[in-house]
């Protein structure tokens, strides 16, 4: 398939119209390369994960995250450079599909409402209007109603399978059931008001501040910025899979850079 197939397969559920003002969504380092056989979507255009698609084979690399919110002179032995350097010598181009993605409210990023089977859904933030009659706006955020209410330790027993750990930290208020949440992936946390504002009980997002963390008047749980989006990257996958006929679609998992923190022996005396 044509590398301009792929794009445009991409932009089809990551408009590049609804991006953000400051970022840098759309492609991310050119190639000369005009078929494609195989792409690799990630989280993160790291040294690690480009080593690892193009290790797999993949001559096409869509990412999350932009290799830089800020470009600069390849100056520095980073990552940066490093990654530059990967992938020019490979001759394989780099997309990044990042707040283009988050907006879509009915796209990959709607993972979690799906998977809690959320009714009665609304946007937290408002970009654009709907695409389609009686759709939902594109946007920041999503909340909804749960089937039934739940009380908070059996949401959170829940939302710790559906994320496959146990990690992250509360604050705020913790109510004792909860019918409707809210949640944004990413760094969300500044929408709390708006999460509020749809009547949820609880927002869940990532990268929580200390003065956000003082100030709110929602439960927060903060599962961490890695978590809800390297599952959205992973079903963007399987959604490029079905689109593009002819083309092998490979995910690059990723763990998060955070860990929780290690014990340190006492010295020995």
């Amino acid at each position: 398939m044509q590398l301009s197939e792929i794009i445009s397969g991409i932009e089809r559920i990551a408009k590049p119209g609804t991006a953000a003002s400051w970022d840098r969504s759309g492609l991310q380092v050119a190639s000369g390369r005009g078929e494609v056989t195989r792409l690799a979507v990630c989280l993160d255009p790291t040294p690690a994960s480009v080593r690892r698609a193009l290790d797999a084979g993949a001559d096409c690399i869509l990412s999350h995250h932009p290799l830089s919110l800020s470009p600069d002179l390849p100056r520095r032995l980073d990552s940066y450079r490093e990654v530059l350097r990967l992938l020019l010598c490979a001759d394989v181009p780099l997309y990044a599909a990042h707040t283009t993605l988050d907006v879509n409210s009915s796209g990959p990023a709607a993972w979690l409402a799906d998977e809690l089977k959320l009714g009665n859904r609304a946007v937290l933030e408002v970009v654009a209007p709907p695409a389609t009659p009686g759709g939902l706006p594109a946007g920041y955020g999503l909340a909804g109603d749960l089937p039934e209410p739940l009380d908070f330790a059996a949401f959170n027993a829940l939302l710790s399978r559906l994320l496959g750990f146990e990690g992250g930290t509360a604050c705020g208020p913790v109510p004792p059931r909860v019918e409707r949440v809210a949640y944004c992936t990413g760094s969300g946390s500044s929408l709390w008001q708006e999460a509020l504002g749809t009547g949820a009980q609880l927002f869940i997002t990532g990268d929580v501040k200390y003065h956000t963390a003082l100030e709110t008047r929602i439960g927060i749980l903060d599962v961490g910025h890695h978590s809800l989006e390297e599952e959205m990257m992973r079903r963007m996958g399987l959604e490029l899979a079905a689109m593009l006929a002819g083309v092998d679609v490979i995910f690059v998992a990723s763990a998060s850079p955070l860990r929780p923190r290690c014990a340190c022996a006492a010295p020995a005396l």
